[in-house]
């Protein structure tokens, strides 16, 4: 099924929908409060939910690369299994929202809010994370390879078979945090100093010397 815009409005008027397998690509959807909805296997290319009111709304199975959330309030928001890639969240509110097995390659959260939320077994590659709080998060198979961390917070984090290689870490903070479980390859020298205050392990640390191109004997 094919939705527009009034389609979308018209159930909006009679409540929280459910929505299986629509064809929602590039439909602007601004504005809409759309709280409580359930999106399943929905095709949702560019499209537009801009400053949304998507509150406890769920994502399965989903397609949406490159779709709008910017500026959308997802708190308490869950995706599970779905293509996000290059898709934005900037400015968002994703407070307890949660991230399950979800391709997020490449996508913006600038200055997202993300109090409580949770990213599991999901791809942030090259994805745009700055200044993004990671603080007290359990993070759990997460690939951040070649993604920017600028002044990213990781204090306090645990992270599970998870890569932040060749990321853009310049100004992340990492105090306390437990990284034995990532993946630090591709340092650059500058990079070491901001590990000060993690957990890493005896081969994370040969590793890092050797990366560093130090030979310890």
């Amino acid at each position: 099924m094919t939705l527009t815009r009034p389609a979308v409005e018209a159930l909006a008027a009679e409540g929280p929908a459910l929505l299986v397998g629509c064809d929602i690509e590039g439909v602007d959807l601004a504005g809409l409060s759309l709280a409580g909805w359930v999106f399943e296997r929905c095709l949702l290319r560019r499209t537009s939910f801009k400053g949304a009111r998507l509150d406890g709304s769920s994502w399965s199975g989903c397609r949406g690369a490159f779709a709008d959330f910017s500026s959308s309030t997802l708190t308490e928001a869950v995706f599970q299994a779905g293509d996000f890639n290059n898709a934005s969240f900037r400015r968002s509110l994703l407070a307890s929202a949660a991230f399950r097995s979800c391709k997020l390659t490449g996508a913006d959260m600038s200055e997202a809010k993300t109090l409580g939320a949770i990213f599991e077994e999901t791809l942030l590659v090259a994805a745009k994370l700055p200044g993004f709080s990671f603080r007290k998060m359990r993070l759990q198979r997460l690939d951040l390879g070649q993604a920017d961390l600028r002044k990213a917070d990781f204090r306090d984090a645990v992270l599970e078979d998870c890569s932040l290689r060749d990321a853009n870490l310049t100004g992340a903070r990492f105090e306390g945090a437990d990284l034995r479980g990532a993946d630090l390859g591709g340092l650059r020298l500058g990079d070491a100093a901001l590990f000060r205050g993690a957990t890493i392990s005896r081969q994370q640390a040969g590793q890092m010397l050797a990366e560093l191109g130090l030979k310890v004997s």
